[in-house]
C-alpha cells in the first residue's frame, strides 16, 4: 500500500470516529435535560395617588426595600377630612327627615287639628243662629234685606273654614304619603353612598406599597401638588422573580406549564435557584416575519415565563440566568393546576 493510500485511509478512520462521536453527543444531548438562556425580567411599577392633593409626607427614599402595604407617602388630609364631616352632618339631616316622616305626626299636632275642627264647627254654629235671627227680623220688618244676606255669607264661609279644618285633622292622622317616604329613603341612601366615596378618598390620600420591592427613583418631593395618577415613586417589583426565556419548535413538546426549573447565575458561587415555568405563549416568534420556509420553521421559537424563588434576593434585573428544566419522573405529570399566567 502506498503512503498516500495509507494517509487517505487514515483521514477515512477519523472521519468516521468523528461522525460517530458526533452521533453519540447528539443522541446524548437530544437525551438530556433541556437547557435555556434567559435574563431577569425589568418589572417596574409607577405609584401615584388615586386622588389630587398636596404632599404632606415621603416615608422612603431611593434604593429603600419596602414591603407590601408599607406607607410610602401621605398627601394633606385636612380638606378629605372636612368633606367627609360635612357629609357625615348632611346625612344625619337626611337620616332624621326620614324618621319623621316614618313616624308620622305627633299627637300634640292632631290635637291642635282636632281643635281648630271644633273651633270652625262652634263658628258654624253661631253664624246658623245668626242667620236664623236676621230672618226672623225680616219679617218683621225690623231688619233688613243686607243683614240677612250678611249672616247668610257668613253661615258659607264658615262651612268652608269647617271643611279646610277637617281635611287638615285627616292629613294629621293620615301621616306622610308614602312617595315623600320612599325620597326621603333614596336620599339618606345617596348621602351614605357619598360618605362612603370620601371616605374612600381619604384613605387613598395614603400611598402604600402593592407589593415587595425597591424604590428605583423618587420623582416628586415633599410640599408639591399632584394630581390623580401623577408619578410619585418608580417601584422595581423583586417579588416573585420572572426570567424571560425562550425555547425553539422542536423542543416545545418537552415543557409544560407547572415544570420544575433549576436557575443557574453567572456567578459560580452562588447556590442555583428553584423555579417552575409560570406561561408559555401561543404565539411562535422567528425571523425574518415575513418569510417561512421550510428551513426556517426550524427556527420558530415560543416565549416562555419562569417563577423563580429568590429568597436570599441575589438576583437583579436583567440579569442573565440559565434555566434547565427537570424532566418530570416516570408516571409523574407537571403540575398542571398551577395558574401559567403566574
Amino acid at each position: 500500500m502506498t503512503p498516500r493510500a495509507k494517509i487517505v485511509l487514515l483521514l477515512a478512520a477519523l472521519a468516521a470516529a468523528g461522525g460517530g462521536y458526533g452521533w453519540w453527543y447528539g443522541q446524548q444531548k437530544a437525551g438530556g435535560p433541556l437547557v435555556l438562556q434567559g435574563n431577569v425580567e425589568i418589572r417596574q411599577v409607577n405609584l401615584g395617588f388615586k386622588v389630587a392633593g398636596r404632599i404632606a409626607e415621603l416615608a422612603v427614599d431611593e434604593g429603600d426595600a419596602i414591603a407590601p402595604g408599607q406607607g410610602l407617602a401621605a398627601l394633606d388630609k385636612v380638606y378629605f377630612e372636612d368633606s367627609l364631616r360635612q357629609l357625615r352632618a348632611q346625612r344625619e339631616q337626611s337620616a332624621a327627615n326620614l324618621a319623621k316622616m316614618v313616624a308620622g305626626n305627633r299627637q300634640e299636632e292632631i290635637a291642635q287639628a282636632q281643635a281648630a275642627v271644633a273651633d270652625q264647627e262652634a263658628a258654624l254654629a253661631n253664624m246658623k243662629v245668626a242667620v236664623e235671627r236676621a230672618q226672623q227680623l225680616l219679617k218683621t220688618a225690623a231688619g233688613t234685606q243686607k243683614a240677612y244676606d250678611d249672616a247668610a255669607m257668613g253661615v258659607k264661609q264658615s262651612q268652608a273654614h269647617l271643611d279646610s279644618a277637617r281635611a287638615a285633622l285627616q292629613l294629621m292622622q293620615a301621616g306622610f304619603r308614602q312617595e315623600d317616604i320612599d325620597l326621603a329613603r333614596a336620599q339618606l341612601a345617596e348621602r351614605d353612598a357619598a360618605i362612603r366615596i370620601a371616605e374612600r378618598q381619604l384613605a387613598d390620600a395614603d400611598l402604600r406599597a402593592p407589593g415587595p420591592g425597591v424604590v428605583l427613583s423618587r420623582v416628586r418631593e415633599r410640599g408639591a401638588i399632584v394630581n390623580a395618577g401623577e408619578t410619585v415613586f418608580v417601584l422595581s417589583l423583586t417579588t416573585p422573580v420572572w426570567v424571560r426565556s425562550y425555547v425553539s419548535e422542536p423542543d416545545l413538546g418537552r415543557i409544560r406549564p407547572g415544570q420544575a426549573v433549576e436557575l443557574r447565575t453567572d456567578t459560580r458561587q452562588l447556590p442555583p435557584l428553584k423555579g417552575r415555568v409560570g406561561f408559555i405563549s401561543a404565539t411562535a416568534e422567528f425571523t425574518p416575519k415575513t418569510v417561512e420556509t421550510r428551513e426556517l420553521r426550524t427556527s420558530l421559537v415560543y416565549r416562555i415565563r419562569i417563577v423563580a424563588d429568590d429568597p436570599g434576593g441575589v438576583l437583579r434585573q436583567g440579569m442573565p440566568m440559565t434555566a434547565t428544566l427537570i424532566e418530570p419522573s416516570s408516571g409523574q405529570g407537571a403540575d398542571a393546576s398551577e395558574s401559567p399566567g403566574k
